[in-house]
């Protein structure tokens, strides 16, 4: 019997035959669980997005891409390279119908992708890619998801331009809505472009009448990106420019993380705050670029725990707890931190307000190493803040107390004092400390001196300028029980 021994180039012809196989069995593999980046033909399929948040079947799966390029591609931060170790599936909006040229309305393609990734059972994500600009009408992602999704935006998306070209039965007040959802992260390397200023310009905008009078007409402006009854939330890395209103908008949710943003919007762009949060708890927001017309950073009713940090604010109207207290209202904030920040060419820096009226508490604030650069009004809180000329004051008020401020330096507009403390007349401001304040004329020498009224608390160190106008102790008598009001609201 002949025994056939094959030489060394030919075992290695074998090998590579071998190696060439596997390979191909791999990619094909692979290619069946990503979908990547190339434009297939449209889909026609019915979004299951309109319909009430309850199980539904999985969707047929999406036709797969003949390359998993966008790995390679992807310039964003946040937990896509754990993703892609796991090889979890990748949602291109081009293969639901998506165009992509700025004026075809996209709407249903990110509905359809949005409804096939939060059906998945393992990591999903939903993808518009870059060198793409896509229109959406007004919609609402509903979840929960069945897994954690990424929604990455490495091109542009934005709304219909104006309020005449908005959907004439659609809500006016928001575009995209994000409504019980679970463990989401909104990431990439793109832009969200609100397309604001048609909407600004609305005569009943407060800068289009004479001195600061509004017109009549309609008004509603919707917030450009709103997260609703929702939970441990990430969004970071993207440009959002331009809202008609707040660009970013968070309602009653839970562990919020907000990092790597560049929000921009013009000056004089009315209620353009950078990122609002209202009935909101543990939130974190980083590293941060915010220029726009009005709050960077706004704090309303409801939220506890929260961590500002590294924020470079402004122009705008700085970093604002409330307004709180609208219409007699209760209101309850607490531990809140803002530090290691700058505010710049703001009418105001860090600020605390309310109306009259209003009834609860807001307690335990740190705002600490803040660099303020020409702002009018670096340290202020407002207990009649009013919007208009015929607000009356009222025995109830927000008690606010334990109010720590340190380490805050730098410049103030002349034409305020460089600090502004109107405590309400039945229920003083109680607890406020100071510590390490210099705060200089932006121009001239003449160092103005702070305001306050019914403000007790104590200076920790000498001060520039002297706050000699705090008073000392506690007031006998606040007026309510404001404390226990909030109790119930502490985590």
């Amino acid at each position: 019997m002949l025994t056939f021994i094959p030489s060394s180039s030919m075992a290695t012809m074998i090998l590579s035959k071998i190696l060439l196989l596997a390979f191909a069995f791999f990619f094909t593999y692979l290619e069946g669980r990503v979908h990547g980046k190339t434009k297939p033909n449209h889909l026609h399929i019915v979004s299951l997005i309109s319909l009430p948040p309850a199980p539904a079947p999985a969707p047929a799966p999406a036709p797969q891409a003949s390359s998993p390029s966008y790995y390679t591609d992807s310039p964003t931060p946040g937990p896509i390279p754990s993703l892609v170790r796991s090889l979890a599936n990748v949602y291109n909006v081009l293969y639901f119908g998506a165009v992509g040229d700025g004026d075809t309305d996209d709407t249903q393609a990110f509905k359809m992708a949005w409804d096939t990734a939060c059906f998945q059972n393992e990591p999903a994500i939903l993808l518009a890619p870059d060198d793409y600009s896509f229109m959406i009408q007004p919609t609402v992602f509903t979840g929960p998801c069945k897994t954690s999704l990424v929604f990455q935006i490495d091109g542009t998306i934005m709304p219909p331009d104006g309020p005449e070209s908005w959907p004439s039965k659609t809500n006016k007040r928001q575009w995209l809505v994000f409504y019980k959802i679970d463990g989401m992260s909104m990431q990439g390397g793109g832009v969200i472009d609100g397309r604001g200023e048609k909407w600004w310009n609305l005569p009943c905008k407060p800068h289009k009448g004479p001195s600061g009078a509004t017109l009549p007409g309609p008004c509603d402006s919707p917030v450009a990106m709103r997260f609703f009854m929702s939970s441990n939330l990430t969004v970071q890395g993207l440009e959002v420019k331009n809202s008609p209103q707040f660009h970013f908008r968070f309602d009653n949710c839970q562990d919020v993380t907000v990092q790597m943003l560049s929000i921009k919007s013009p000056p004089r762009s009315p209620n353009t705050d950078g990122i609002h949060i209202e009935n909101t708890n543990n939130v974190q927001i980083y590293n941060s670029v915010v220029s726009n017309g009005d709050d960077c950073v706004s704090i309303g009713a409801g939220c506890h725990n929260v961590d500002i940090k590294n924020i470079t604010c402004g122009p705008g109207h700085g970093i604002s707890i409330g307004s709180l207290g609208i219409g007699n209202s209760r209101a309850c904030v607490s531990n809140i931190t803002v530090r290691d920040s700058v505010i710049k060419r703001s009418e105001n820096g860090v600020r605390i307000k309310t109306w009259q009226g209003g009834y609860g508490s807001v307690s335990k604030i740190s705002f600490h190493n803040i660099s303020m650069e020409t702002v009018r009004n670096p340290i202020i809180i407002d207990q009649y803040y009013c919007q208009t000329k015929n607000c009356t004051n009222q025995t109830s008020a927000v008690h606010i107390s334990d109010i720590l401020y340190t380490s805050i330096k730098g410049t103030y507009d002349v034409r305020s004092p460089p600090l502004h403390l109107a405590c309400s007349d039945s229920v003083p401001c109680t607890n406020l400390e100071l510590a390490e304040i210099e705060l200089l004329p932006a121009h001239g020498q003449f160092v103005a001196d702070p305001f306050c009224w019914n403000a007790y608390g104590a200076m920790q160190n000498l001060t520039i300028p002297p706050i000699s106008c705090l008073l000392d102790g506690i007031p006998q008598y606040i007026g309510q029980n404001t404390i226990d009001q909030c109790q119930d609201n502490l985590y």
